[in-house]
Parts: structure tokens; C-alpha cells; sequence
């Protein structure tokens, strides 16, 4: 009996997190993408779950790119017996071996906070995994570049092509055996991305997945920094501070590029102290600092070459616990910087725990705010949050700057789909939230004239063309 190639939607369906999307070709299984589902409780019990399928017959994962919503499932994949090659870029690399053993950490410290605690609904608390788990899926990577094709098990070719989303971020291309062509676009980055170049065109194939995070709305470029400057401003006027949830990698280079540029420009008050409080986020600061000096060719370095795009004359780094619970009471008005980025975790919650209740500090949101999370309760207007096993009023400033997002906006999305040397026999929209990813779905189906589809998570669909 013939197996037709299939694929399988096991996550980013619904939701903008926990992307995972499994090809079946012959007897060969490839993953996508193993992501962690981030936000409300449902979503989060999602990883806990096992997959529907032994994951010991999974012959290979090939990751996009570093952030834990499409990396941060793989070593839960590895401890329920996952031993295969995980294909990444060279720069992927390095970003996942600070991400993954930070979120093992994080999640071991969440589970030791919630049994000292009381708090939590399991006894005792357990982490998904560890950070010695973490280190250890790390050996399973295979470092490959951009272009290809790459060999995977099953006679599957690989080709990766730049995303511009974060540093090492691809879209994936897989040819089948039959000849089927299958492409993925991870997160695609924007042409206004201030560090890198603009993302590929889509690769040429007969089925393509395409993110939809922003697919119902369009980035204020313009005014973007003007609001960011007034925030300042106006916040450090009243003797407060400006708190940031930004995700450790890339969105924090991002904040630091522009509040550089704001600073050299002088329009920001002066000796206002600028502070990273992630250690990840400084690690990955590392990262792209040695990119952007060897002249990588995902970044537009005219002009960067010997110089640092995120100096500030008063730019700290807090990498100690003494040093990040200081902030919580900061001694001047500060601009703190911390992860994560949608307030779901990390030293972050401890500062909106101490900084929430006075109105005159100020929380800026700069990226997308998952459903279910802090950072999203916070814009849809809530005054009573649950963080640290308690209940915090929060009347500060709540200012969303979402056009500081790295994700293409739904003009954006649409123009790169419609860019593929030729049209797709069918487009999938995923990683979006239910009213995103129909929006997009439409507009490709109606400018387009392309068969696009918002597929249910756990949905699975042939991949041999209709004969």
C-alpha cells in the first residue's frame, strides 16, 4: 500500500505559540519546529501532553530559529526519547545554547518557588525539564547553512532561507521524495528591521505555511519612536520609571538600537540610567555584538564595523539576583529593560510586582501580547493581577508601542506570499491568534486568489497534489 506524505498541524494553530508541524513522507517522520505553547493554563497543560504518536520514530527536527515558542519544547521531546539530528543555522545554534539550558533554569526555579510557596496545584512541583536536560539536547544539533540542499533522513532535501526575524531565523523548504514541495516560514522578519537585511523571497513549492502574528493589522512605523520618546519623557518628568518586558533575543537589541539613536539625537532626558536586566538577554547581546564585527551577512553592517549600534554613556548590565531585586525600588527614574517579553515569567514579574501600583511609573509593551498572559491583560485594561502568588493593582501607565515588534505586519505578510516564483497549490495559515490568522486567510484568498486555509490544531493533511 502507498503512503501518501501528509502533514500535521501539532501546534502554532490558534494560538501564536507552540509551533510544531510534523511531515510524514514513506516511513520517514521530520518535525518542524518544537515549541513551547506559552500563555493561559490550557495552553501551557499543552506541554505537558504527550504527542500522539511514539516520538522515538521521529527521524529528524529542523528548528527555524531560536525563540522558545518554536525551540523550547525540544528537550521535553529528548527526555520522552528523541535521540535524532536537529538541523539548524550555525547562529541558531548559538542563540538555542542560551535559551534552552535559561528555560530549564527558569522552569526549575518557577516549580522550587511554587513548592516553597504553597501555590501551586501539583505536589510537588515539577519543571517540564532541567537545565541539565537543556545542555544536553544541545548535542544533538547539526549545524547547517543557509541555501542547500541539506540531506535529511527518508530522502528529504532541506533548504534554508533567510527570515531577517532574528539573528539565524530561516524558512525552511522541504522536497520530498515524490517531489512534493513543502515550505515553512517561521516568523518572518520586516525590510525595516534597523540591524538586518530584508527577508527572502518565499521559496517556489506546492504547499506553504505562513505565519499570521499580525495578520489583521498594520505597524505605525512613524510614529513609533515619537511615542517611545514622549513615554520617557513624560514618565521620567514625573520621578518615574519605564519598565520594558521585551524578549531576551533580538527585541532588546531592537529597544537598545533605537533608544542609542533617541540619545545621540537628544531627545531623551538626560543621565536617565538604561538597564538589561536578563542575563539571556546580555548573552544574546554577546551574540549579535560578534555578528555584527565579523560582518555576518544576515545584518546590514555599513557602517557598524568597529562601532557598537547599542552603545549608551549609561547603559548597565544586571546579571546578579542582589543586583535585579535593587531595581524593584529603583533610587532615580530609570528605563528597565527584562524579560520575558510578555510577562509570563522571568525577573520581569518580580520588577511589575514592585513597579505596578505607583502611577507614576510606566510599563511599555513593545510585541505581541499572547492571550492568557500578563502582558496582554494588562493592555485589554485589568487593574488586579496575579503574580508571585498574589494579587498586585496596577496603576501605572500601560503604553503598547507593538510597531517595536520583529514580526511582519499583515501588508508585509501578504507581499512575501505573493512573491513565491510561483503560486502555491495551497497556503496554510498558522502561528496566530483565531481573528489574525482568518483575516489573513482572506486577504490572500481574495487579492491573491490562492486557496488559503486556517488549519485546526491536530489537523492532518495530504500532500501529493490532487490528480
Amino acid at each position: 500500500m502507498t503512503l501518501h506524505s501528509t502533514l500535521q498541524f501539532l501546534g502554532g494553530t490558534g494560538t501564536v505559540t507552540g509551533s510544531r508541524f510534523l511531515v510524514r513522507s514513506g516511513d520517514a517522520r521530520i518535525l518542524v519546529d518544537a515549541g513551547l505553547f506559552q500563555g493561559g493554563r490550557e495552553l501551557r497543560e499543552r506541554n505537558w501532553r504527550e504527542l500522539p504518536f511514539d516520538v522515538s520514530t521521529i527521524d529528524a527536527v529542523v528548528i527555524t530559529h531560536a525563540h522558545i515558542d518554536h525551540c523550547g519544547y525540544l528537550p521535553r521531546l529528548m527526555t520522552a526519547g528523541f535521540r535524532g539530528p536537529v538541523f539548524v543555522t550555525p547562529s541558531t545554534a548559538e542563540l538555542m545554547a542560551i535559551v534552552l539550558p535559561d528555560c530549564g533554569h527558569l522552569q526549575e526555579e518557577e516549580a522550587g518557588y511554587a513548592n516553597r510557596a504553597g501555590i501551586s496545584r501539583h505536589e510537588p512541583a515539577l519543571p517540564l525539564y532541567t537545565e541539565d536536560d537543556a545542555r544536553e539536547t544541545l548535542s544533538l544539533l547539526h549545524r547547517v547553512d543557509f541555501g542547500g540542499p541539506h540531506e535529511l533522513p527518508g530522502g528529504i532535501e532541506l533548504t534554508l532561507s533567510r527570515s531577517g526575524h532574528i539573528l539565524g531565523s530561516a524558512t525552511v523548504a522541504l522536497t520530498l521524495p515524490d517531489g512534493t514541495r513543502i515550505g515553512f516560514s517561521g516568523d518572518l522578519g520586516r525590510a525595516a528591521h534597523p540591524l538586518f537585511v530584508a527577508p527572502d523571497a518565499p521559496p517556489a513549492v506546492d504547499v506553504l505555511l505562513v505565519e499570521s502574528t499580525y495578520g489583521d493589522r498594520r505597524h505605525d512605523d512613524e510614529g513609533a519612536l515619537d511615542k517611545l520618546t514622549e513615554t520617557i519623557t513624560r514618565t521620567v518628568d514625573r520621578g518615574g520609571s519605564v519598565l520594558i518586558p521585551a524578549f531576551a533575543v533580538d527585541r532588546t537589541e531592537v529597544l537598545l538600537y533605537h533608544l542609542a539613536r533617541l540619545v545621540e539625537a537628544g531627545r531623551l532626558p538626560a543621565g536617565v540610567p538604561v538597564y538589561v536586566d536578563s542575563p539571556m538577554a546580555l548573552d544574546a547581546l554577546r551574540v549579535y555584538r560578534a555578528a555584527i564585527e565579523r560582518g555576518d551577512p544576515e545584518i546590514q553592517v555599513d557602517g557598524w564595523r568597529g562601532r557598537d549600534p547599542f552603545h549608551l554613556p549609561e547603559l548597565y548590565e544586571v546579571r546578579s539576583v542582589e543586583e535585579s531585586k535593587a531595581l524593584n525600588e529603583p533610587d532615580r527614574p530609570s528605563i528597565i529593560i527584562s524579560a520575558s517579553g510578555m510577562a509570563s515569567g522571568g525577573r520581569v514579574v518580580h520588577h511589575l510586582a514592585h513597579l505596578l501600583p505607583d502611577p507614576e511609573n510606566t510599563v511599555v509593551l513593545v510585541g505581541f501580547q499572547a492571550e492568557g498572559t500578563r502582558g496582554r491583560r494588562l493592555l485589554d485594561g485589568e487593574r488586579e493581577l496575579k503574580m508571585l502568588g498574589r494579587y498586585v493593582r496596577a496603576r501605572a501607565e500601560i503604553v503598547d508601542l507593538a510597531a517595536f515588534s520583529v514580526h511582519a505586519d499583515a501588508e508585509e505578510l501578504l507581499e512575501w506570499v505573493g512573491a513565491a516564483p510561483e503560486p502555491p497549490d495551497t497556503v496554510y495559515v498558522v502561528h496566530g491568534e483565531p481573528t489574525a490568522a482568518a483575516a489573513l486567510a482572506s486577504s490572500i484568498g481574495d487579492r491573491l486568489d490562492l486557496t488559503a486555509v486556517v488549519p485546526r490544531h491536530a489537523e492532518r493533511v495530504r500532500l501529493d497534489p490532487l490528480h
